[in-house]
């Protein structure tokens, strides 16, 4: 029979949840290097623009912040609603907590448009770092378009993301049941369920289901855990009656390790 978490607090612990959403402004600032590179070829790319894209990847390889954000149009702007300015202080943030990271990125689609080359990709994360001394693993997928003129990226939309963040020796494993995208209105389960044996360890956890939003990348909101005797998180939720993109996060904690994951869904009409 399923059980609806009052989540209500046993403790207070605002930890790895900062890291979540910087994810966005480092690994979208490299896939659009790898869109570059592979949209024009090395038979077709003119010198200039290998140039752009070499500087570019060294100056992140390099966590050369100054470089990076000079390949950053003034008036970017994006679907969460970052600017120039609110990308720059997550990118450092960001750095100040992995310093090891490792980027892959696909080509899904591009398009050249007037002046402007659009184009959408799917880029991995694996990055290493610690929160309060803690060592953490990060795992990162996002698929996202953007917009590139003038040698400056000036527009980016998300259009999906999930994040995993591990800690300690032997973090929870966990099934994730969570829709891609729903209706407005419409009620959806969001699911986390431990996929292995409890036994005698406690385990304590929390989710939260909160909008997308441009504030939330500089000042994420606590996460409030409490037991958890049914081996996961079995959540109820209901789509706001507008469209919007919303972060769905849960976190798992135990003695030997933790996890904690957010997966972005898309409201729809």
């Amino acid at each position: 029979m399923r059980h609806s978490n009052s989540l209500q607090p046993r403790f207070l612990l605002k930890l790895f949840s900062y890291t979540l959403p910087f994810i966005l402004s480092f690994g979208l600032t490299l896939s659009i290097t790898k869109t570059l590179q592979a949209a024009n070829s090395a038979t077709n790319a003119p010198a200039e623009l290998k140039n752009l894209i070499s500087q570019l990847e060294t100056a992140a390889n390099q966590r050369n912040h100054k470089q990076v954000m000079e390949f950053y149009s003034p008036k970017f702007t994006n679907s969460d609603g970052l600017t120039y300015n609110t990308v720059s202080q997550s990118l450092t943030k960001f750095w100040e907590q992995y310093n090891q990271v490792k980027y892959t990125t696909t080509i899904d689609s591009w398009e050249k448009k007037g002046d402007q080359l659009i184009a959408t990709t799917t880029t991995t994360i694996q990055g290493t770092g610690k929160f309060k001394g803690r060592p953490m693993t990060l795992n990162s997928t996002i698929k996202s378009r953007q917009q590139f003129q003038g040698n400056k990226l000036i527009y980016q939309e998300v259009l999906s993301e999930r994040n995993e963040i591990t800690s300690g020796q032997n973090p929870p494993k966990v099934e994730i049941r969570i829709p891609d995208q729903v209706k407005v209105g419409q009620d959806f389960d969001f699911d986390v369920i431990l996929a292995e044996p409890l036994g005698d360890s406690l385990l304590a956890g929390a989710a939260i289901d909160e909008k997308v939003e441009s504030d939330r990348y500089l000042d994420p909101k606590t996460l409030d855990l409490e037991l958890l005797p049914g081996g996961g998180i079995f959540k109820r939720a209901k789509a706001p009656i507008t469209p919007e993109n919303r972060w769905l996060s849960a976190i798992l904690i135990r003695g030997d390790g933790m996890v904690l994951i957010t997966q972005r869904i898309k409201v729809e009409k």
